[in-house]
């Protein structure tokens, strides 16, 4: 890779890691400019790198399923006990889905198209609650795909409620787990 495609690349992530940080805080009332100041470039420049909001929010949803595919293959999720594996996994969804909390509003369609979403981050959950129900520490009548839909549930309304600001990533992480795990119903 040459210096020039090195400089081009760093200036791309850097858009979009501004772009991702303001849109989290600030939601859709940034503009284009906005994005262009919280980067610390012109606006010339950020048009240069993406020539529209869709065409940067396509790039912020790709970035998300390259860093959350890297967080799940990180997480180990198939060595580690089924509760552990499960926290974990949804540390690293809740870690991403915080960064790129404007695509949990409305950019699903952006992630779920990138051609390796499936394979990079829905088979390993698949494959996770696939091997729980197998050992025993999921029921047997539900299929991976509906736990998949319930588990899913949980994490988009948790980051749609904005991550209940007042929640800590660990605590949001516990909360989801133990939802999942335990439902709601207190202990009598």
């Amino acid at each position: 890779m040459s210096k020039g495609e090195a400089l081009r690349d760093r200036t791309a992530a850097l858009i979009v890691d501004s772009a991702a940080a303001l849109l989290a805080r600030s939601g859709e009332t940034a503009s284009m400019e906005d994005i262009a100041t919280a980067a610390g470039i012109g606006r010339a420049t950020l048009y240069r790198y993406f020539a529209n909001r869709d065409e940067l929010l396509r790039a912020m949803a790709s970035a998300s399923v390259e860093e959350l595919a890297v967080q799940i293959s990180e997480a180990d999720l198939d060595n580690a006990p089924f509760d552990e594996a499960l926290t974990r996994l949804t540390r690293a969804i809740i870690a991403t889905g915080s960064k790129y909390l404007a695509l949990s509003r409305d950019g699903v369609g952006l992630t779920n198209a990138h051609p390796d979403a499936d394979k990079a981050l829905i088979q390993p959950v698949r494959g996770l609650f696939r091997r729980a129900i197998a050992e025993g520490s999921l029921r047997d009548g539900l299929s991976p795909d509906l736990l998949l839909s319930l588990y899913s549930g949980l994490v988009r309304g948790a980051l749609g409620a904005g991550g209940d600001r007042r929640l800590g990533v660990e605590e949001m992480v516990a909360t989801i787990v133990t939802v999942f795990l335990h439902g709601v119903r207190a202990k009598g």
